[in-house]
């Protein structure tokens, strides 16, 4: 797993997971893999620019795994195709979860926005490391958004660049990390969120059709500590801004900003003899 429906529900989720399993700066030693549990809740906006908010909590099973090619960490499920000291690419995929149109007033009568399994190409430089423990990256994501449930519908694209400063404490026992980013979707994925078709027109909800562009600004941050070597706990915050988001006319844009906050913890109890690619 891994995101603007359920997608802040998601993405606040596996970044938990995920920070909480690795250092800011990767450690020479890793095993192959680890598994074990992964409990956590989130509390965010329902999608972006939405009144109500979403709760939910979770606990799943949690596989990492560091291989040569294929990575399941940190930065999600990929396919790393380049990897330099300073340049990677992959292939990466995220999956958001669904948000019931009968929870949200905005959207009351109509279709459901449904989770989304993205996937899409990935590079990511590293810009500086300030201190031994320490990385500053750009990471440029573009995605192709894909409604799971009734078929699979392409719902568009959707390119998030953002800066990340990963930072650790000597040993891995404790990390941080602070990004800020944007999201630009095409008019496509815009229409899956902020469209009023004509047969959904109310009095308070007039017609509107959306058009690409910019869906947010973002500035997020997370915390995590090891208790023991299989215990880990953390926390996360994101703060997302609409103010010059391309569809703010639409009548299903009800706030300004959200904000979406996350608490968790992850159990690896195995984990492989074999040690972790570069």
């Amino acid at each position: 797993m891994a995101r603007c429906a359920g997608w802040a529900v998601a993405m606040l989720v596996t970044a938990g997971a995920a920070t909480a399993q690795q250092a800011a700066v990767p450690a020479p030693d890793l095993p192959l893999w680890e598994a074990g549990v992964f409990g956590g809740a989130a509390s965010t906006p329902a999608y972006p620019g939405a009144e109500d908010r979403s709760t939910r909590a979770l606990v799943l099973p949690l596989l990492i795994y560091r291989g040569k090619v294929l990575r399941a960490d940190r930065s999600g499920i990929s396919a790393r195709l380049v990897n330099t000291e300073r340049v990677e690419f992959d292939l990466g995929f995220a999956l958001s979860l669904p948000a019931r149109s009968d929870d949200v007033a905005a959207r009351a009568g109509m279709p459901d926005l449904r989770s989304l399994l993205e996937f899409g190409p990935r590079i990511k430089v590293l810009l500086a490391e300030p201190t031994a423990h320490s990385r500053l990256r750009l990471e440029v994501p573009l995605r192709a958004p894909v409604e799971l449930g009734n078929g699979f519908h392409r719902q568009g694209l959707v390119l998030e660049p953002r800066l990340v400063l990963e930072t650790g404490g000597e040993g891995g026992k404790w990390q941080a990390d602070a990004n800020l980013g944007a999201v630009v979707g095409n008019a496509r994925l815009n229409q899956y969120f902020y469209e009023v078709a004509p047969q959904y027109a109310s009095a308070t909800r007039p017609a509107y059709h959306a058009g690409g562009g910019l869906m947010m600004t973002r500035l997020g941050v997370s915390l995590s500590r090891r208790l023991s070597p299989d215990w880990r706990v953390f926390g996360l915050a994101r703060y997302d801004n609409y103010t010059h988001a391309a569809n703010r006319e639409s009548p299903l844009f009800r706030r300004n900003s959200g904000m979406s906050f996350g608490i968790g913890f992850t159990w690896t109890g195995y984990r492989s003899q074999a040690r972790a690619w570069e």
